[in-house]
Parts: structure tokens; sequence; C-alpha cells
């Protein structure tokens, strides 16, 4: 992920102060432990710029407003109560190169600051400390205690002090070509390596693109570079320096990230802040995505392996019970032939009632005839009591298989994160596990619950004919679809006894589809299944008022009458993904 660097970050507070100088604090929110809201007003506009002491995405920038869940963090609330309805009247660097600002409060713009919002932008170190007017801390996203940190404590009631002084050079655009060249070859080596290390406020991406910018490569060593190469590398550098101290800067969208300079870009774009929110966001959510989608499929294949072991240990006992009736009819032919008995015999050996055929039954030697007998149809009674016990508890265990299986295979199609949807997706999943009681909260309290406007869309596809078809993308929508969605002229698909997704294609009312509308929905129907490697899959399809929801089933559970079949390539469904994902 691209740190937000000095250059960023310098960019980022000339585009505040442009736009945002002065601003009435009106609201203060924290959405999580790392991300801080304040809700500014000026004249012209009102918006959320957003503060984050991520250890891998800190960064501020105006953003979107944040979800409506309470706020019951600590330090918001100290913030509120200090610097409510205050202006902030500056937004200004603690020191020459450091990834830190002072956001300045008072009563009003042209008065002395009352307080000082310090946002620092290092890594894993990043905070946001508020200070008072004689630069003592009141309160800090995270504190620092001296066991922590001799070089650098943050503690309530104790001075801000600036991070530790940066020992490498600064830049100058006043610096001599001569001079620049000079310290930079001093001792030759890898031109990203000597840039970085003579120099500070050079980031990994800065360096990379500034090398890149002058057409020369990254590993290559100074000592190689002629002298065209040199005044490449120096007139790139200028830029930088001048974009700097003009703050005029070039944002826009790269191959692999973003740009403020203009180097590398694929796509210009007019400000700053939104590029910063886009990206974070989108990066946050995708690494969230990964970790969430990981965890859910570790614990359902975990829950999953246990059931199958548990239902293979009541399809054993069941098949061992299927026997109750040979012991019944061993007993009947054993007491029909009681003069045949004879002491101390072991086994016996009986023509059948029906077949004549002779039937060998073990005895115990120290019984009678009649005790063996008796014996047997103990045995009898026992296998009929096991089996009338363990076929619903084998049901019950088969249809908690078929449900989990379902979920499964809802995740599966979450192959890779393409957009928030998909993260607002597993997330429901997750919820609804929850729920059922296969998760428990405190494994994912640090999660935001969802909200209305965070809820997830089905697929949605057009079919050639022009109807529309809506694709679930986990038992919720597949509920939704089912039984609110769909109307009385649409048609409902779904894989033949196959986890998979519920489809609905769209009619209006006295319209029927044509034959390559239906083939359409059903090859969608099996490309979000379970059976997707499969060259053909039955799926059934019917009207939505055959569909029924069993008392107490699960979510996505449902069953079907008046079904017809179709046979459907997931193939087919693919190529229809494809060209929906390329429009996009």
């Amino acid at each position: 992920m691209q740190p937000v660097d000095v250059t960023t970050l310098t960019a980022i507070a000339a585009e505040l102060r442009t736009e945002w100088l002065p601003a009435r604090l009106e609201q203060v929110y924290q959405r999580d432990r790392h991300t801080l809201y304040l809700g500014l007003r000026t004249l012209k506009r009102r918006g959320w710029l957003m503060l984050s002491w991520h250890p891998q995405a800190a960064r501020l920038c105006i953003s979107d407003a944040p979800p409506r869940i309470p706020d019951t963090f600590t330090f918001s609330q100290q913030l509120k109560h200090q610097l409510g309805n205050l202006a902030l009247v500056a937004i200004e660097p603690i020191a020459p190169w450091e990834r830190a600002l002072d956001l300045q409060f008072s009563q009003r713009p042209g008065e002395p600051p009352l307080w000082h919002l310090y946002i620092e932008i290092m890594g894993k170190y990043s905070n946001v400390v508020l200070a008072n007017q004689v630069n003592l801390i009141v309160t800090a996203a995270h504190q620092v205690s001296a066991q922590q940190s001799s070089v650098r404590p943050i503690q309530t009631g104790d001075p801000y002090t600036l991070p530790p002084p940066l020992t490498d050079p600064a830049p100058k655009l006043a610096e001599s070509f001569d001079r620049w060249q000079e310290r930079i070859n001093l001792v030759p080596g890898a031109l990203r390596r000597n840039l970085q290390k003579n120099y500070r406020g050079l980031s990994s991406a800065l360096t990379l693109s500034l090398i890149a910018a002058a057409a020369l490569r990254p590993n290559q060593s100074t000592d190689s570079l002629d002298a065209s190469d040199w005044h490449r590398l120096f007139h790139r550098w200028q830029e930088w320096l001048q974009a700097l101290e003009t703050e005029k800067f070039c944002p826009g969208w790269t191959s692999d990230g973003y740009t403020v300079l203009g180097w590398g870009m694929t796509q210009a774009v007019d400000r700053v802040q939104p590029i910063i929110d886009r990206y974070y966001t989108s990066q946050l959510e995708q690494q969230e995505f990964v970790q969430l989608r990981h965890q859910l499929t570790q614990k359902l294949h975990t829950v999953l392996e246990k059931l199958r072991v548990k239902a293979n240990v009541f399809q054993a006992r069941l098949q061992q019970s299927e026997v109750a009736d040979r012991y019944r009819e061993q007993a009947d032919l054993l007491m029909a032939n009681l003069h045949h008995w004879q002491p101390g015999l072991a086994t016996i050996t009986l023509p059948d009632f029906t077949t004549e055929q002779p039937i060998s039954i073990p005895l115990n030697p120290e019984k009678n005839a009649v005790q063996n007998a008796q014996a047997l149809y103990k045995q009898h009674q026992k296998l009929r009591r096991a089996r009338n016990a363990i076929d619903p508890l084998l049901a019950e265990v088969n249809a908690e298989i078929h449900y989990l299986e379902q979920v499964e295979a809802a995740i599966v199609e979450l192959e890779t994160y393409q957009t928030a949807e998909d993260l607002n997706t597993l997330d429901e999943i997750r919820d609804e596990l929850i729920q059922q009681h296969y998760l428990n909260d405190p494994e994912y309290r640090n999660a935001s619950p969802p909200t209305k406007d965070s809820q997830s869309q089905p697929h949605r596809y057009t079919t050639p004919s022009g109807l529309e078809v809506l694709v679930g993308r986990n038992n919720r929508q597949n509920d939704q679809l089912t039984f609110r969605t769909a109307g009385d002229y649409d048609l409902w698909f779904h894989t033949q006894e196959i986890p998979g997704s519920h489809v609905l294609l769209r009619l209006k009312p006295g319209s029927a589809p044509d034959a390559i509308d239906l083939q359409c929905a059903a090859n969608l129907a099996a490309y979000y299944s379970r059976a997707r490697q499969s060259e053909q899959v039955s799926v059934v399809y019917t009207e939505p008022k055959h569909v029924y929801k069993p008392k107490g089933a699960k979510p996505g559970m449902t069953i079907y009458k008046h079904e017809r079949t179709l046979w459907a390539q997931p193939k087919q469904g693919e190529q229809l993904v494809v060209k929906r994902l390329k429009s996009e």
C-alpha cells in the first residue's frame, strides 16, 4: 500500500487550506479505533474531514459522511467537548519535512489558537494528539507510556514535543546540479538506494516515480549514468521541489496507485482529496475482504468437517439398525424350532420360513433356546429404537450441512475483491453466521455493523431479449429476491439439489420469455453455484408463488413444486459475467 509521504501530505494540506479555511467545527465522530471525522462548515459548503491513524493507511482528507452508528469512543467525546463550535483557522506542518500537521482552532478567524490538534502520519507510530494553548497534551488517540517509548512518550499533561529530528540532508531548490550529483554519486550504488539514503522526504513510491519519469531504472548503478541521464534526473528533481514550494500539484491515477506530481499518470483528477479517500478506502476494504473471507472459509471448513464426521457416524449406526428385522426373524425361527436345540450349542442351522434356505444362528452356549431367542428379541428392539432416534438426527445434520454448503458456495463466488459490494456481501454472511450461532460476536467485535446504506445489492444482468435477471449474492439477498422482490409474472431459477444462488428472471405482465432468455437465466444459476466447474448442470425453474420457506428454516433454504428442468452450461454464464465486468 502506498503511504502518504511528505509530498502527498503537502498537497492535501494546500488543498484543505484553499477550500476549507476557515471552517466551523460542528460535529466530531469516531468510526472505529483508527478513524475520526470532523464535521466542518464554511460559508460555501459542509463536509467531513477524516483523520486516520491506521498503521498502514494513516491520512487525512475530505470524505463521505460516516455511517450512522453510535459513537462509543472516549477520544471523540473529549474532542467534542473541547473543540465543539470552534473555528479551524490554520493547517500547518509542525516542522519542515515532517509528516505531521497542526490543525489550529480558535474562537474566530484572526485570533490566537486555543487548541492544537496534531495528526502524525508515521506508519505504525501514527497518532492524533490534542494540546491546549500552552502545548500541554490533553488527550491522544493512542497514549504512549515511558515504558513503551523512552524517546517520546505521549501522556495526558505532558508537553507536546516534536518527533526526533531527521538526520538526512534536506532537499533544497537552490542546491546546484554539481553539488546534488556529487552527493548522490559519492559512493556509487543503486540509484534508488542512493537517492533515499542521501536526502530526506523521499518515499519509496516517490523515488520510483521520479526515476521512471527520468527514463532510468531503480537498480541502475549511479556510476553508469551519463551526462544526459543526470540532467534528466535533476530536471525531475527540480520539478518536485518546485511543486512543493509553489504548492501546485497535478493529482491523478497511475497503473498501481496515485500521484500528485503527474508522473506516470494514466488518468488526471482535478483535486487531491477524492484520490486519497478512494485509494485508501479501497485498499483497506480489500485488506479486510481478504482477511474476513479467510476467517469465514476456515470456520465453515471446520464446522462442515465435524458435521460430516457426525453424519457418517449416524449413517453407520443406521446401517447397523437395518439388520434389526433379521434379529427378530432369527428369534422367531428359533422359537419355532425349540426341539432342535441341544445344550452347549454355539450355533444352530435352521431352514428359513419362506425360502427354506439354511440360516445359521449364533447362540450363547450358557443359555437355553428360549433365553437365546429373548436375547435376539431384545437386540431387535434396541436396534429399532436406535433407528427411530437416529433418523431425525441424521436428517437434521444433513439439513445443516446443506445450509452451510449454501453459505460456502456464496463465499466461493466472492473470489477476489472488486467493489465495496463484495465486502458488504461478506459482512452480511458474517452477521448471518453470528445470528445462526456459528460465530461469536467477540471474534469480530471490531467490525462495523451493517447499515441500510451499506447493504449489498444482487448482481444484475440483461438477457439477449432485454429482460432483467437478478442473482442473489448471499442468503439475505436470496430471501429478499424470492419472497419480496419477485412478482407474480417472474420466474425463479435454482440448481437442482446443488447449493447456489437464487436467480430471478423479471417479466412484465402478459409477456412470455423466449427460450434464449430461459437458457440465459439458467446458465447464470449454474455459474453461481457449487457446480460452476461442471460442463452441464441441471437447473429447475418455477413461478415464485410455488417456492416456500419451511417453518423454522434457515436463511436461503426453500422448497418448491411445479418445477421444470433445463440443462445449463456454467461456462456460458461465465461469459455473461465477464461481459458485465468489462462494461463496468
